[in-house]
């Protein structure tokens, strides 16, 4: 799973609004971190192509950044960290996402936590890459009851399409009880 699941990641990713110059080392070890017990991948296939995916994890098992990003006191060994849901263009607006978020809260509950987090890149509003028609995923995901984190925002580096250099990025942390 982990090599097509890189692919998935570098093609969806591209575009707005990560605009990331993936690289297909980096995502072979970035996923490796998704091989503890308590992980899920969630793959949507057409065929035998992997068109879309979800992972999620406990942040116990994939602390760092992100964890760092909650507030004081924010219960980790409760959590269960909603990495990526990746999703080809052409499948979205079939329910695919809602199925992707069900799946991973559900295995959260089985796995005895309470809270979901995951994280979205912000960026600005006049960005020159932005496209005209985006329509933000924000109502999206209060639809599933969750909200930013007030103060909770990552930062991570990666390289833009149109960049020669890495510069680091502002990822909003999203919760809800599960």
């Amino acid at each position: 799973m982990i090599e097509g699941l890189a692919a998935l990641r570098i093609e969806v990713f591209r575009d707005w609004p990560y605009l990331y110059e993936g690289d297909a080392a980096y995502e072979r070890a970035y996923l490796s971190d998704y091989a503890s017990d308590g992980a899920i991948c969630v793959a949507v296939w057409d065929g035998a192509r992997l068109v879309g995916a979800a992972t999620a994890a406990p942040m116990a098992d994939h602390a760092g950044a992100f964890a760092e990003a909650l507030p004081a006191g924010w219960p980790l060994e409760e959590t269960l960290y909603c990495a990526e849901s990746v999703l080809l263009a052409r499948y979205r607006g079939r329910g695919i996402g809602h199925a992707f978020f069900d799946a991973r809260e559900a295995h959260g509950r089985a796995l005895g936590l309470k809270h979901a987090v995951f994280a979205a890149v912000t960026r600005r509003s006049d960005h020159p890459l932005k496209p005209r028609a985006y329509r933000p995923l924000d109502p999206f995901w209060r639809s599933r009851g969750y909200a930013p984190i007030d103060g909770a925002v990552a930062r991570f580096a990666w390289r833009d399409v149109n960049e020669s250099e890495e510069t680091q990025k502002p990822l909003q942390l999203w919760a809800r009880r599960i």
